[in-house]
């Protein structure tokens, strides 16, 4: 079944089940599991110029790693074989590109559901990264 699995991890709510459900899947055979942080700027962030000055872009780095370095150890913890990867970028570009590189057979991503307005405004990685996705994608939905 699935072997490669990449589990896109930002510590919030959402990324600590499908992080918990990456677990599970990987405890049914000896899987390899990439964790995947990325560090992406919102676009309020740029200045006119069109760029984001490197402080910011170096602290939201750090704090993203520190992030993934709390993933990893409780996946570690459990004794799961898992590799972390830091990427920058836009998620869905970033997911999706490592996926590709690491030949992934399937990602996790968590999510949680909205409505009305707030769907529209802030849209959805996990919907986008179906479109974009190499393969196939695993949505643990946090109520």
């Amino acid at each position: 079944m699935y072997q490669n699995i990449l589990m896109a991890y930002n510590g919030t709510v959402e990324g600590r089940a499908a992080l918990l459900a990456s677990e599970k899947l990987a405890d049914f055979a000896d899987r390899q599991l990439h964790l995947l942080a990325v560090a992406s700027m919102p676009s309020s962030m740029f200045l006119t110029e069109g760029f984001v000055p490197e402080e910011l872009i170096d602290t939201e780095k750090t704090r993203m790693q520190a992030i993934l370095d709390e993933g990893l150890a409780v996946l570690k913890g459990r004794h799961l074989r898992c590799t972390g990867h830091l990427a920058v970028g836009e998620p869905v570009e970033e997911i999706a590109r490592l996926a590709r590189e690491l030949r992934c057979d399937l990602i996790v991503v968590g999510h949680k559901r909205s409505a009305g307005w707030a769907r529209w405004w802030q849209g959805s990685i996990s919907r986008n990264l179906v479109d974009h996705a190499p393969c196939s994608v695993l949505i643990t939905l946090c109520e």
